[in-house]
């Protein structure tokens, strides 16, 4: 990988990880307080996350991408993590059900109960495959302005 392209990712995971703070964040606050079933509250905190990834790609990121007008890059970025939601939905129902199940088996509950525990290692498997997909996706199509 050239120098140039691995300090794009690195930019990239380091918006990802504050996607992921988002992420995580405001899916436990709805998750956990019961506001929302998981799945529905993994689906809102992914949109707060995509939004805030967006902003911060588009200007930290790759900020030599604005030849684009800023509507084509919010759309091609929106189908690119509407299909990310798309895998990462059914992955992160499997998992959750999956891991909380073990969890139940396997862990004490001390400080975490093993819902907490298979819903936020379900969530973190399947934020890191979309991870992987929106880097790929995002740098070849929405980004493709970029040398």
């Amino acid at each position: 990988m050239k120098s140039k392209e691995r300090g794009r990712f690195l930019r990239f995971a380091a918006v990802g990880a504050m996607g992921a703070v988002v992420d995580f964040g405001i899916f436990n606050l709805l998750a956990t307080t019961k506001i929302m079933p998981a799945i529905w509250a993994s689906v809102v905190s992914f949109i707060f996350a995509v939004l805030s990834n967006f902003t911060w790609n588009r200007y930290w990121t790759y900020p030599d991408s604005r030849t684009k007008p800023i509507g084509r890059q919010v759309f091609q970025f929106t189908i690119v993590s509407l299909i990310g939601l798309a895998i990462r939905t059914p992955l992160f129902a499997w998992l959750e059900k999956l891991l909380t199940e073990l969890a139940a088996l396997w862990l004490p509950n001390f400080f975490l109960t093993s819902t907490f525990i298979g819903h936020n290692v379900s969530l973190a498997i399947a934020v890191l495959v979309v991870m992987a997909w929106n880097f790929i996706a995002n740098r070849y199509w929405t980004y493709n302005d970029v040398e």
